[in-house]
């Protein structure tokens, strides 16, 4: 009962690896309760790696292929906590518009740019991308942290040792 994070329940969020799992994503995301991964996973040891930090939800980007990632849904709905989370890779797939009422969150990748920010009650999440630099976007995932039933999102640029 001591326990402070008791009181708070963790998501750790990335997308776009493209098969490059960096070291600095993985202690970022130490110490979530679940992971999500918006998609351009890039290849099943990414999932596997996540999975030995906490349990991973992932959608499928348009850049995974093969037999792993016809396994990994396009979008879905993940249960946090006592809150509803909404990921998919591209938001511009999205068909419905959310509620506030429905889902608490979206979280989606592919753009690579970091996002937070909400709109009609729903917190839109974009971690930017964590696996190799593109142009001059950072590389960065993301902390959701829920307490007393609010949401709390914060981007976590890394720095990475190499490119």
């Amino acid at each position: 009962m001591g326990d402070s994070r008791s009181a708070e329940y963790r998501v750790g969020i990335i997308s776009d690896t493209h098969g490059l799992l960096r070291p600095e994503a993985v202690a970022a995301l130490q110490g979530s309760d679940l992971i999500i991964h918006a998609g351009d996973i890039g290849h099943e040891g990414v999932l596997a790696a996540l999975s030995e930090i906490a349990p991973v939800f992932a959608v499928r980007g348009n850049n995974d292929h093969g037999d792993w990632a016809e396994k990994i849904p396009e979008a879905r709905l993940v249960q946090a906590g006592e809150k509803l989370l909404f990921v998919l890779h591209d938001l511009k797939k999205l068909e419905q518009a959310p509620g506030g009422d429905s889902w608490a969150a979206v979280i989606a990748g592919h753009s690579h740019r970091p996002l937070v920010q909400e709109r009609q009650g729903v917190l839109f999440i974009n971690p930017g991308s964590a696996g190799p630099r593109r142009f001059r976007l950072p590389v960065s995932v993301a902390c959701l942290a829920i307490r007393e039933g609010t949401l709390h999102c914060k981007i976590i640029e890394i720095v990475p040792s190499r490119d």
